[in-house]
């Protein structure tokens, strides 16, 4: 893969760490701020908020100021509200600087999809639209793998002070190594494309509101996200009450996270097979709600309950490969891909900021996880009925993608 491809994954994959950085921290926010775990579920999914709010709005604004631009700038948004994060005093502060990062994340995954497929030569696109989709499992596994020592360390200031540091050198590394890609698109072929290059941000919006292709990758979009961000967002949490040691947290929080990336570059091999998208994403969500249940399962012996998350994390990261790769397919034209990723973005943050809350109240309520099985199960078959509804035809995606 070319070093401008690298650099574009490798920034999706330092803004998710801000999304990810949390989980590792719970139980030292917990003791240091006096949360409740159903705070806790908040601070987890309020970076969600500006995504949730105004993705769409966001994609199509980037898909305007271009994706160079705008990912420096959410690189730079990302390092000062990590930076200013550190020296909160209550969980008030900490919550209106993670909505703050939501915003920055935005501005760096956003355009991420539209540039690969700029920069990407025309046969590799589908394989560069898979490496991206696994920016924010790759993320995670980097968070729970190296998060339990660094909080122990350096205490969850220090852990987010190092991660500004980290996103200041990736928003210079991108600078350096790439170039403006705003305008390399390839001509339109079609009267309505060569319409959509003028067309203002609320115009892009839209044209992709007014197809039901979007409507569907952000709906399976939302009902994945809020269920994988519950389970392995609350994983650190359930090992920790069962007494395991701190080192061992981290090695099945990053295994779990990271047998998610294999599942995202296995649904680009199905594709290029030719499995259909809806026999795919059907397949995950089975195993996916049976995964989550048998996660849950109190009576389970931990080996088995860190197995069924492992199968629930691998067949799950079929799904956000396909919906990727399903956002450029539907998008209305070539100009309105980051308007439709936004809006497919705008899905999955408002899964991720209902999943984990919903699952932490069915689990105080109940006075245990096993609950909260049923939740996930039920965003499972939801997602699986919803994707029954993707129209047959893509609009600009009938031959291979436009070359740069």
């Amino acid at each position: 893969m070319p070093r401008e491809q690298h650099l574009i994954v490798a920034a999706g994959v330092c803004a998710a760490l801000h999304v990810a950085k949390l989980p590792p921290a719970v139980a030292a926010l917990q003791q240091a701020l006096a949360i409740t775990l159903v705070q806790a579920g908040f601070l987890l999914s309020i970076v969600q908020v500006a995504g949730m709010l105004l993705g769409a709005v966001m994609g199509a604004w980037a898909d305007g100021l271009g994706p160079r631009r705008s990912m420096l700038l959410g690189l730079a948004l990302l390092a000062a509200a990590s930076a200013a994060g550190a020296s909160a005093s209550g969980a008030a502060m900490l919550m209106a600087l993670r909505a703050l990062e939501g915003v920055g994340f935005l501005l760096v995954v956003l355009p991420g999809p539209g540039w690969l497929r700029q920069v990407a030569p025309p046969p590799t696109v589908m394989a560069a639209l898979g490496r991206w989709s696994a920016y924010m499992p790759l993320a995670t596994a980097l968070a729970l793998g190296i998060g339990p020592a660094a909080v122990e360390a350096l205490g969850w200031r220090g852990w987010w002070v190092a991660l500004a540091v980290v996103t200041t050198a990736m928003a210079l590394a991108l600078a350096r190594g790439t170039r403006d890609a705003r305008g390399t698109a390839a001509a339109p072929a079609h009267p309505t494309q060569l319409a959509a290059a003028g067309e203002s941000t609320w115009q892009r919006l839209a044209q992709t509101l007014s197809r039901r292709g979007p409507w569907v990758v952000a709906g399976v979009f939302l009902f994945y996200a809020g269920q994988w961000l519950a389970v392995i967002g609350f994983l650190p949490t359930l090992l920790r009450q069962a007494g395991t040691p701190t080192w061992q947290v981290g090695l099945a929080g990053a295994g779990a996270a990271a047998v998610n990336m294999v599942g995202n570059l296995g649904a680009g091999r199905l594709q290029q097979r030719g499995v259909r998208p809806q026999v795919i994403v059907a397949m995950a969500c089975t195993v996916m709600a049976l995964g989550a249940n048998g996660f849950y399962a109190e009576g389970w012996p931990l080996p088995l309950r860190l197995a069924a998350v492992a199968a629930f994390s691998l067949f799950g990261g079929l799904i956000p490969a396909t919906l990727f790769t399903l956002a450029v397919r539907v998008a209305p034209s070539p100009q309105t891909t980051g308007t439709t990723v936004g809006w497919m973005q705008q899905g999955s943050a408002m899964g991720q900021f209902f999943g984990p809350p919903a699952v932490a109240w069915a689990a105080a309520h109940t006075g245990g996880w096993a609950a909260a099985g049923w939740v996930t199960a039920t965003a499972a078959v939801l997602a699986l009925l919803l994707m029954r509804m993707l129209p047959a035809d893509a609009p600009h995606a009938a031959g291979p993608p436009a070359t740069p």
